[in-house]
């Protein structure tokens, strides 16, 4: 008897261990299937987390003769992410004038939060709002209420952003050149040449969850046009000291700084967001871009710096 009283403990703690794993195991990962059930959209997935994008093929968004369509910066998007609770999620939503006021009405409804709301142009027409939004809980109820806000925006317009197509606007860039002098590698997109620069030198978290590349922790950059009349949009996050040098070395070079601003409320570091919109020829606006690159990520190590 006494041996068996000796054993229970072990059997006990060896039980208590093999029920708690699945269950850790299911807070370090995302149920997908139940996110694309509940949302009736397919996402895609990267690394253990899972992002949702609906390009705005439904306006018609002018800048400076440039026709901005979804790769140059017009896809809303929320993004799912594990957290203790299952899941955190960030969203970008895009917005008309007519869209704000019922839209966010929505997310306060939900009881997600609203961190940021903000343009990435100016001289466009029609005018166009970008609203940050976040919030964690159960992995069910996050994607609930991400299907509640977008289902929002689509009341608000009559119709579902995504319907339709848009055509590839004009091109003949030499994205070789473009490579060769920011150092990285873009994507083309109906055009569009984009480039996705990530922060690898800075582990950024939100309410201590992770927030990653995927999740909208980069600097981008969406080019079109042609080698002596091209446009760049893009959005650069920055570390504050980074901001003044940064916004210093765009402006030098001809692009302008359209808004500076924050994505999240309880981020740790404190990071910016700046998005710039620049017209001319497409080295020079690289090299400006470039310039503005190298004020970044400048307290790394040589080799892990700005990895592109």
């Amino acid at each position: 008897m006494r041996q068996g009283n000796l054993l229970t403990p072990a059997i006990f703690i060896c039980v208590l261990m093999f029920c708690v794993s699945p269950l850790h195991a299911q807070n370090s990962s995302l149920d997908t299937v139940t996110i694309e059930k509940i949302t009736g959209m397919k996402g895609k997935a990267n690394k253990g987390e899972y992002k949702i994008t609906i390009p705005q093929n439904d306006l018609d968004v002018e800048v400076d003769g440039f026709k901005i369509i979804p790769p140059m910066g017009l896809g809303t998007w929320i993004a799912f992410t594990p957290a203790k609770e299952g899941a955190m999620i960030m969203g970008d939503i895009i917005l008309t004038e007519n869209d704000l006021k019922p839209v966010q009405q929505e997310v306060i409804r939900q009881g997600l939060t609203i961190s940021a709301i903000h343009n990435h142009f100016v001289r466009n027409h029609p005018n166009i709002l970008y609203m940050h939004i976040g919030g964690s809980g159960k992995t069910d109820d996050m994607a609930r209420k991400a299907k509640a806000v977008l289902d929002k925006v689509a009341e608000s317009r009559g119709h579902n952003p995504a319907s339709g197509s848009v055509a590839d606007v004009p091109y003949s860039l030499d994205t070789k050149k473009l490579d060769d002098i920011l150092g990285s590698k873009g994507e083309m997109s109906k055009g569009v040449y984009k480039y996705t620069i990530g922060r690898p030198d800075v582990s950024l978290k939100e309410h201590g969850t992770t927030v990653s590349t995927f999740l909208g922790f980069n600097t981008w950059a969406a080019f079109q046009g042609s080698p002596d009349h091209a446009a760049v949009a893009g959005d650069f996050t920055m570390l504050e000291d980074e901001v003044a040098p940064v916004i210093k070395a765009l402006i030098e070079n001809g692009i302008e700084v359209v808004a500076v601003h924050n994505h999240m409320v309880h981020e740790q570091p404190r990071i910016f967001f700046l998005h710039y919109w620049g017209v001319g020829n497409a080295e020079q606006l690289a090299r400006g871009l470039k310039a503005a690159l190298n004020e970044t990520g400048k307290k790394s190590n040589a080799a892990t710096r700005m990895k592109m």
